[in-house]
């Protein structure tokens, strides 16, 4: 069984990449369909939507144990901002059928949101409250081992 330690000590960014999904253009509109294990590496447990976010605001600011999750700009566009506790990377998201999938034990903060922008999001596990790290340095602390073996 992977403890905490373990999903922090193998994800790196390398393990997070852009996911285009299938657009089927129709005249009266498109159309994206996602399935777990299909479109993304994992089966689909939880699947929940930011929206409304002040001008300015940030969401996120965690890292996950375990989950897996993908997210995607539905409207509008917004920043990921992903750390694997070395290397930082942004990406902006602003394409209905093109996300972002964060493996476990990547810090993720979202910004930079347009006006009327959702953010959806597909996650690999139901909610958690104990798969969560939202203190920045217990990340740092549980990412220590990859910057004091660069």
């Amino acid at each position: 069984m992977r403890t905490e330690k373990d999903s922090h000590a193998t994800s790196s960014l390398n393990d997070c990449r852009l996911i285009t999904l299938n657009k089927h253009h129709h005249e009266n509109g498109n159309l994206t369909v996602v399935e777990g294990e299909k479109e993304l590496p994992f089966d689909i447990k939880r699947i929940y939507y930011i929206y409304d976010v002040p001008g300015g605001a940030e969401r996120g600011g965690h890292s996950h144990k375990e989950c897996a999750s993908f997210l995607v700009a539905v409207s509008g566009s917004f920043n990921v901002e992903i750390t694997d506790g070395v290397n930082k990377q942004v990406f902006t998201l602003n394409r209905s059928n093109t996300g972002l999938y964060i493996a476990p034990g990547i810090w993720r903060t979202l910004n930079n949101f347009s006006s009327g922008s959702v953010a959806l999001s597909i996650a690999s596990h139901n909610y958690d409250a104990g798969d969560y790290i939202y203190d920045y340095d217990d990340f740092l602390e549980l990412t220590a081992h990859k910057r004091n073996n660069d």
